[in-house]
């Protein structure tokens, strides 16, 4: 795939996904890509894969430059952006300044992959959890791998909005509101008495370089998405660890006290780790799992890909009990958190 293809393929999932800007903003980058820039000439130089399932280079350019609008770097890019119209060549145009007018911001910038920490997937985190709670009634200890800026190990502040009712914690400093199909979950969430999660990369939402970083790969029309993850960074105190997240949690696992129940979650992470990382996450897990017992019980709580990364079916709902193997398969959620299909525990 060429750094133009890419851009295409970008710029339509992200149409797909409720984003009309993004998909204008790549779909001129494809157009009129140059490769004359320095920042052209470095991408260039990326081997592999430089699409969404690579280096994702198109959203590396895309954060960079939105980067640049919440920082207020380039007071005329940002008048070219959400929520303001623009056309085509005054888009384009702005953009080719931004990148003569910002190349060393923009060259550092895209030496790093995209990391979001995507509010809305905490909907489905905590639907399972609260499956986890019918069946475990004691309190959690919460691990995340892939744990990013941490937003998604909050759950148990936030409010989750169904046709049937809602699941809140009390005081919630958010309400997530997912286009929601099937029988309503449990309504009880369980109490989380420590959480921490690790990342290769972790970022601290109260720093705000960090928080800059997780904001500019939001995607610009799309404000209630800004909207909650500050909400979320606001009350963000989880430790996250800087590592490997897989030998982190082999810790965790060895140490979980009794008295808890201890709950592994991660959502659109797992499919991102090296396939041994993956053998040796799974190994880790089942063998923590057959020593668990009923007053040290283990859970592992996933959303992630299945095999289709297209966006179309979404992410996979699953959720596995200890003592006893049992593994719950509890519906499909939107990559994005938009949309959820539950089934209920089966």
């Amino acid at each position: 795939m060429t750094l133009a293809e890419a851009f295409r393929h970008q710029s339509i999932s992200c149409v797909a996904m409720g984003s009309p800007f993004m998909g204008q903003l790549l779909g001129v980058l494809a157009d009129h890509w140059s490769e004359e820039s320095a920042l052209a000439k470095r991408l260039a130089q990326f081997e592999g894969d430089v699409g969404p399932a690579g280096h994702s280079l198109p959203l590396r350019v895309a954060g960079g430059l939105h980067a640049l609008v919440l920082s207020g770097r380039a007071p005329e890019l940002e008048t070219l952006y959400p929520p303001q119209k623009t056309s085509d060549p005054d888009l384009l145009a702005g953009v080719q300044a931004a990148f003569a007018d910002h190349e060393a911001f923009l060259l550092d910038w895209i030496e790093s992959p995209p990391q979001t920490n995507e509010v809305r997937r905490s909907a489905a985190l905590m639907a399972g959890a609260a499956v986890a709670a019918e069946h475990v009634d004691l309190p959690v200890i919460l691990s995340e791998l892939g744990a990013s800026g941490g937003l998604n190990l909050m759950w148990d502040r936030y409010a989750l909005a169904l046709p049937g009712g809602s699941i809140a914690a009390d005081d919630p400093v958010l309400m997530l509101t997912p286009a929601w199909e099937g029988p309503m979950p449990p309504r009880r969430l369980p109490r989380v008495a420590a959480r921490a999660g690790a990342d290769l990369n972790p970022l601290d939402p109260g720093q705000p370089q960090d928080l800059l970083r997780l904001t500019a790969y939001l995607w610009p029309d799309q404000p209630e998405r800004m909207e909650l993850t500050r909400a979320a960074a606001a009350v963000m105190n989880a430790p996250i660890h800087r590592g490997d997240a897989v030998e982190w949690l082999a810790d965790r696992l060895a140490g979980a006290p009794e008295g808890h129940l201890h709950l592994v979650q991660h959502s659109v992470a797992w499919q991102y780790f090296p396939q041994e990382v993956q053998a040796r996450g799974t190994d880790l897990i089942e063998t923590a799992g057959a020593r668990a017992t009923y007053e040290r019980p283990l859970a592992w709580l996933a959303m992630e890909s299945d095999g289709d990364r297209t966006g179309g079916v979404g992410a996979a709902l699953t959720l596995r009990l200890w003592p006893g193997d049992v593994t719950l398969t509890l519906g499909r959620a939107d990559f994005h958190g938009r949309w959820i299909r539950w089934q209920g525990p089966s």
